[in-house]
């Protein structure tokens, strides 16, 4: 009679996020719309990047907390619920933003660029976050759920095989983004790019091995707008993969142009409304939840 097989011990799955406590280490202001905020601590140590459009959840203390307001520990099933659960003017204040660049030596730091909306035409857009980057100050305390593993699926920018050449296009909210694409794309990549920024001295010097050709559609000097910009330009390649991000309705009519005129496959197309004119983040989550 044969023996039962003895059971294979196979190792612990690694959970692809958790929550890390982090703290500023420095700030300044790179252009008049972006302030760069650091962020070091221990635990990033266990903190995975995986470049490019590396999205992560940022948590920030109200105004007179010494640190964000948090459930006590981090189980990915019930804890949104448990977060909720606390009073609005309590629990931390939760945005989503991209990991602009990663570093692990000297010591291990994280880069988050934030908008300072004062500085854009919609004054509805000031929020918290953005009051919040203004003043940051080394020693200010915040957390993120990041991912522990860089081949996560908070990173969307991900084209599919057969894709000879790239269109982005992105407003200064998907900035940080679209120049951590860049630094990604390798020697030979063609790259047709369109970044939308308020002010002329928010434009960037750019590091890319792509042979890429980058509009700068600045709002001050009466830049067209990204449907007009895009709708008039020759674009790269037989195949495309696109990455378009920022402000839902323009993020909104770019895909619609690109599948019904140019006739583009949807599935070369990744769209992310950053934000939407008019409403706050929070209001945003409701209405995609409901």
């Amino acid at each position: 009679m044969p023996t039962a097989a003895a059971p294979t011990k196979t190792s612990p799955e690694i959970a692809p996020f958790r929550l890390f406590g982090l703290q500023v280490v420095g700030a300044r202001r790179i252009s008049p719309s972006l302030m760069r905020v650091t962020f070091g601590g221990e635990e990033l140590k266990d903190f995975y990047a995986g470049g490019r459009d590396q999205s992560i959840t940022l948590f920030l203390p109200h105004p007179g907390q010494h640190e964000p307001v948090l459930p006590a520990s981090y189980e990915p099933a019930t804890w949104y619920a448990e977060y909720r659960s606390v009073p609005e003017d309590v629990r931390a204040v939760m945005r989503s933003y991209t990991v602009r660049a990663q570093r692990r030596h000297p010591r291990e730091e994280i880069d988050i660029d934030f908008v300072l909306h004062e500085a854009a035409s919609d004054a509805a857009s000031v929020g918290p976050a953005c009051r919040w980057a203004a003043q940051a100050a080394p020693g200010d305390r915040v957390a993120v759920i990041g991912p522990t593993v860089a081949e996560n699926t908070a990173v969307r920018f991900q084209p599919r095989e057969g894709t000879d050449s790239v269109l982005i296009w992105a407003d200064e909210t998907a900035l940080p983004a679209a120049a951590a694409i860049l630094e990604s794309l390798p020697t030979g990549t063609t790259a047709r790019v369109w970044l939308e920024v308020q002010h002329t001295k928010d434009r960037q010097a750019l590091t890319t091995a792509a042979d890429a050709r980058i509009t700068w559609l600045v709002r001050d000097e009466g830049a067209p707008q990204a449907l007009d910009a895009v709708r008039e330009a020759e674009l790269p390649g037989a195949r495309p993969y696109v990455w378009i991000a920022g402000e839902s309705g323009s993020v909104k009519e770019l895909r619609r142009h690109l599948v019904r005129e140019r006739e583009l496959d949807r599935r070369d197309i990744t769209f992310v409304g950053y934000w939407r004119r008019g409403l706050s983040e929070e209001q945003l989550r409701e209405e995609a939840a409901a």
